[in-house]
Formats: structure tokens, C-alpha cells, sequence
């Protein structure tokens, strides 16, 4: 197939939808450190679809509170304002990563299954390796395979020819993408991420969570998000044909001062968080 022009990629981009303004008002409260959690259960207020999933997020395994979180005030006072951050966020783009991407043979809830997971382990090496904002780790862990999104109907018609590639020359999906399409799903993931104006760390994470080596804006955060990825896609969690010679780059470890006894830490935490079933829901 012919190669997929950069304009198109863009016209795919701009079909996405905006983040919600009930998203974007509330990332705005929680930067502003005269919000109250009253402010931000108003405005999720008015988006009652937001509320249930932010509520259903919070009550999830991974946060293992003991009793139940009613509202979003409680929500708020118990994870603090980063984390719900990250957790709206997720409500946001939840109904994007549940659907089927047949371009990656993904089905449905895959994705969002994949994505979760990943942010949950960024957020756990971001925590063994005393990173200071674990809350960006677990929405970069989150947003990385958002290119998907927008690639999955132009890798629908070069699914075969990209496997062939990957089979034959026995490269990684991603540079497979990049010789068939022309593009790779970092690349266009960072572009969405632009679009919903996104920290640049995030942007980059995005970008290069396949080649870490090549982050300058915080390239630890991009080696958390990579090797996450790593430890999901070794988990078999979402894995589609995208986990095809996936290379973990040694760098990330030593960057991280991560051990491979770490990783071995982090997949048995996964493994415990992940046997209930609300984990990743």
C-alpha cells in the first residue's frame, strides 16, 4: 500500500475528539492550589457519565481502599489532587481505548486493558525508583499506545504486509509501521497529545517509549513507560501483535537504577493487584 501522507495523519488527528471541558476544567483546579475538593466535585457534577467512571476508577483494586469511595469529594480527600488528575483523565479516554482495534489485532477492551495495566506498573517502578511525580508516571503509562487510536484504520489494510515485514526481517513492530506506513502509533500519539495540550514530558513519553534513549525532556519518565510496557506485554495483558519483538533497552535499567530482581518485584505486585477483577476495569 502507499504510504500514508503526513497530512492525513493530521486530518486524523483533528478528527479525534477534544478533551471534554469538564476534563480540561478540571485539570485546571488541580494546579490551582486554592481549589477545594467541593470545586472539583461542581464541575464533575455536571458530567454525571464523568462522575460514575472517575468513581468506578477510584474504587478500583489498585487503590485498595477498605471502604467504599461514595463521591468525588471523598475521592478527592482520600487520593489527593494529582491523583485524580490522572483518574479523570483516564475517564476521559476510556471509551476510545475499549473499542476493538482489528489493525493491531486487538479486540475489544484490549486496549484499555493493555493501557491500564501499563499505567499501573509505570506508576509502581516510578515508585521503587523514588521518581517524585508517580501521577504523571500513571498517565504517561496510560496515554502511550494512543496513537492506535488513529493508526488501527490505515494498519487495517497493511496488517499482513506489516506482519510479513516483522516475520521476514525480524524487526520490532514499530519499525515495521515506520517502512509500510510511513509513520509508527508514538509518533502520531504524541501528535493527539499535543493536540489535547498535554506537558511536553508527556508528549515525549509518548513519542519514544519504544526508544527511550532518545527522550531529552525527562528521560526517565519515558524508561519507566518503556519498561512498563515491557513487563505488561511479558504478562501477556493486551498484547494484540504489537508485542512481536518488543526490545527492552538495558539503558532504562541502569537509568533507573532498576535490577531485574525489581522487575521481577513488579510483575508479582501486577500479578496481585490484577487477580481482582475491578483492577482493570
Amino acid at each position: 500500500m502507499e504510504k500514508v501522507s503526513l497530512e492525513n495523519i493530521l486530518e486524523a488527528v483533528n478528527d479525534v475528539p477534544a478533551l471534554p471541558q469538564v476534563v480540561l476544567r478540571v485539570m485546571q483546579l488541580t494546579e490551582d492550589p486554592e481549589s477545594t475538593a467541593q470545586d472539583i466535585h461542581k464541575v464533575l457534577d455536571q458530567d454525571q457519565a464523568m462522575t460514575a467512571r472517575v468513581l468506578r476508577l477510584a474504587n478500583s483494586a489498585y487503590y485498595g481502599f477498605a471502604r467504599r469511595i461514595a463521591t468525588v469529594s471523598d475521592a478527592v480527600v482520600l487520593l489527593g489532587f494529582k491523583t485524580i488528575r490522572g483518574i479523570v483523565l483516564a475517564a476521559a479516554v476510556s471509551d476510545l481505548l475499549q473499542k476493538r482495534y482489528e489493525g493491531y489485532a486487538l479486540e475489544e477492551g484490549e486496549l484499555w486493558r493493555h493501557s491500564q495495566a501499563c499505567a499501573i506498573a509505570s506508576r509502581l517502578i516510578a515508585r521503587r525508583c523514588r521518581f517524585t511525580n508517580l501521577d504523571l508516571a500513571y498517565t504517561a503509562g496510560l496515554l502511550h499506545d494512543i496513537g492506535k487510536v488513529i493508526l488501527n484504520r490505515y494498519m487495517k489494510e497493511a496488517y499482513h504486509e506489516v506482519v510479513e515485514l516483522v516475520t521476514a526481517q525480524e524487526i520490532p513492530f514499530m519499525n515495521a509501521e515506520d517502512q509500510i506506513l510511513g509513520f509508527n502509533h508514538a509518533m502520531v500519539g504524541a501528535r493527539l497529545a499535543e493536540r489535547w495540550s498535554l506537558p511536553p514530558q508527556l508528549v515525549e513519553a509518548i513519542e519514544k517509549h519504544h526508544q527511550p534513549g532518545q527522550a531529552s525532556e525527562d528521560q526517565k519518565l519515558t524508561a519507566m513507560v518503556h519498561l512498563a510496557d515491557a513487563v505488561c506485554l511479558s504478562m501477556g495483558i493486551g498484547i494484540g501483535v504489537d508485542g512481536l519483538l518488543y526490545p527492552v533497552y538495558p539503558e532504562s535499567l541502569a537509568l533507573l537504577g532498576v535490577s531485574e530482581a525489581d522487575l521481577e518485584a513488579i510483575v508479582s505486585d501486577m500479578t496481585d493487584l490484577l487477580s481482582d477483577p475491578t483492577s482493570l476495569q
